[in-house]
C-alpha cells in the first residue's frame, strides 16, 4: 500500500516553502521573485506473461526559484525543500541574475493579470489501490489480450496511479495551487502467423478511476489492433488521400500549437511566423483550448505566470486568429499574454463531424494511418515527411495492413487541404480530435 497522500496538509507546506523562497529572495536583494513547487506520489506496476516485472512506489518532490535583480533574470532548482535547500536555491538564483545579461522583456506578468478565481475543476481523484490490488488489475489487463486467439505473447501490461500538488507564487502576492491525480491502464502483445509477427497497445486513461475501461476492455482492444496488423505490405508510391487515426491526428494538432508558441514565433522559427489573420484551414475548422474544463486532462485556473487562464479560439473559421502566448514571449512581441504559460490546456475542435465509414466512402482511394514513427517534421519549414503504418483503403473500404512506407508533405498545405473530420473522438489526452482527411499527401511505398 502506498503511503496515505494528504492533499491538503501537503498543499499548506508547499505554500509555506514558497512563502518563504519569497520573503528571502526579497531580503538578499530580488527585486521580483516567482516560486514553483511541488510534491508527486504514485504507484507503477509492469507484468509481463503472467509474471510482475516491477513495482514502483514514488515520491517525488521539488522546488524552483527565478529572481529577478532589475532586468536580470536568475532561476535555480532543488528536489529537497527544507530550509536549507531553499536559501541554497534562492541564494544561487540570485547570483546566476547578478552574472546575466539584461532583457527587457524579462519579469513578471502584469499584478492586474493574476488570477483571482480558483473553481475547484473536481481533477483530484485518489485511488485507493493497494500493491495487491495493482497488480491484479494489470495481469487481469494482460490475460485477457492473450485469451484472443492469434496472440502469441505478450509484452507488457503496465497500470500506473499518481496525485500531486504544485504551488506557484509570486512578489505580486499572488498565491496559487491545485491538487491533481492521474490514472492509466496499457497493454502491448505480439501476434504472429505464417506471414510474420505484429505489435500493437492499447491503453485508458483519466484522472478518475471510474472512469477508466475495464482491464478486459484494454486487453481485448490491443489484441484485435494487434491481430488485424497482420500480413501487412508495403502500399504502391504516388499521392492519395490519407485518413490519420483520431491518435495520430492528435499529433497534427500538436504541431499546430507549437507552431503557433510564442517561443517559436519571437524566435522567427515557425513556418506561422507572421501568419496572424491568414486562413489556414476550411472555413467550416475552428480550433480553442477550455482551460476551466471540469475534469479535464490539462485544466487549471492559473497558468505558469500565475495569469487567470480563459477560453481562447486559436483558430477562428480556418483563420490564425491568434498566437499561443506567456508573459514574456507576448512581451518579446509587443503583444498581450494569452494565459498560456506552459502551453495550451484542454484543445477541442468545432467542426462538422463524419463517420469513419463516411470518411473512408469520401476517401474512396487511399491510405489510413494508424502509427507514426521518426521526427521528420521540421517546425521552422513546415515540411513533414514521417515512416507510417496503417491500412490500405479501396472503394471506400479497408483491404489489408500495410507497412513500412512514408507519408510526406507540408504542413500549411496538409492544414488547408484538411477535407473532413471524424465523430471517433478519441478523449484520453488533453488535445479530443476524431480522424482527419487529408486530400493528397505522397507516399513512398513499393
Amino acid at each position: 500500500m502506498t503511503q496515505a497522500f494528504d492533499a491538503k496538509a501537503q498543499q499548506q507546506t508547499l505554500e509555506d516553502r514558497a512563502q518563504k523562497a519569497l520573503e528571502l529572495a526579497r531580503r538578499l536583494g530580488a527585486d521580483a521573485c516567482e516560486v514553483g513547487a511541488s510534491v508527486d506520489q504514485g504507484i507503477g506496476i509492469s507484468v509481463r506473461e503472467g509474471d510482475v516485472e516491477s513495482v514502483e512506489l514514488s515520491r517525488d518532490q521539488g522546488i524552483a526559484v527565478t529572481v529577478y535583480v532589475g532586468k536580470r533574470k536568475g532561476s535555480a532548482s532543488s528536489s529537497d525543500a527544507n530550509d536549507a535547500s531553499i536559501q541554497s536555491v534562492v541564494e544561487r538564483a540570485l547570483s546566476i541574475a547578478r552574472y546575466t545579461g539584461e532583457d527587457s522583456a524579462a519579469g513578471l506578468a502584469d499584478a492586474e493579470l493574476m488570477a483571482t478565481e480558483f473553481p475547484d475543476l473536481d481533477v483530484h481523484h485518489p485511488w485507493e489501490l493497494s500493491t495487491e490490488q495493482a497488480v491484479e488489475l494489470a495481469l487481469a489487463c494482460e490475460s485477457a489480450g492473450l485469451g484472443q486467439e492469434g496472440i502469441r505473447s505478450s509484452d507488457g501490461a503496465s497500470l500506473s496511479s499518481g496525485e500531486g500538488v504544485r504551488v506557484y507564487a509570486n512578489s505580486h502576492g499572488f498565491l496559487g495551487s491545485q491538487a491533481g491525480s492521474r490514472h492509466s491502464l496499457s497493454c502491448m502483445l505480439i501476434a504472429e502467423n505464417g506471414n510474420g509477427m505484429q505489435r500493437d497497445y492499447d491503453y485508458t486513461s483519466s484522472r478518475d478511476p471510474k472512469e477508466l475501461w475495464t482491464p478486459e476492455t484494454v486487453g481485448r482492444n490491443a489484441a484485435e489492433r494487434t491481430l488485424r496488423r497482420l500480413g501487412g505490405r508495403r502500399p504502391a508510391t504516388g499521392r492519395f488521400p490519407v485518413l490519420f487515426d483520431p491518435s495520430m491526428a492528435s499529433g497534427l494538432v500538436g504541431h499546430l500549437m507549437s507552431a503557433i508558441s510564442g517561443g517559436a514565433i519571437y524566435r522567427d522559427a515557425s513556418f506561422l511566423c507572421g501568419r496572424l489573420e491568414e486562413s489556414l484551414f476550411p472555413e467550416w475548422f475552428s480550433l480553442g483550448e477550455m482551460p476551466m474544463l471540469m475534469r479535464g486532462t490539462a485544466s487549471s485556473p492559473f497558468d505558469g505566470d500565475g495569469v487567470q487562464t480563459r477560453d481562447n479560439i486559436f483558430i477562428d473559421a480556418g483563420r490564425l486568429a491568434s498566437y499561443m502566448l506567456s508573459a514574456y514571449s507576448a512581451r518579446r512581441l509587443g503583444l498581450q499574454t494569452t494565459g498560456n504559460a506552459g502551453g495550451a490546456r484542454n484543445v477541442r475542435i468545432n467542426a462538422p463531424l463524419q463517420s469513419r465509414e463516411a470518411l473512408l466512402s469520401r476517401m474512396d482511394r487511399g491510405i489510413l494511418v494508424t502509427e507514426l514513427m521518426g521526427q521528420g517534421v521540421n517546425g521552422v519549414t513546415g515540411d513533414y515527411s514521417r515512416g507510417a503504418t496503417g491500412f490500405w483503403v479501396e472503394n471506400g473500404k479497408i483491404q489489408y495492413p500495410v507497412e513500412e512506407f512514408t507519408i510526406a508533405g507540408n504542413l500549411s498545405q496538409m492544414f488547408s487541404g484538411l477535407a473532413a473530420i471524424g465523430d471517433d473522438i478519441d478523449t484520453r489526452g488533453s488535445i479530443h480530435t476524431g480522424s482527419w482527411l487529408i486530400d493528397e499527401m505522397t507516399i513512398a511505398g513499393d
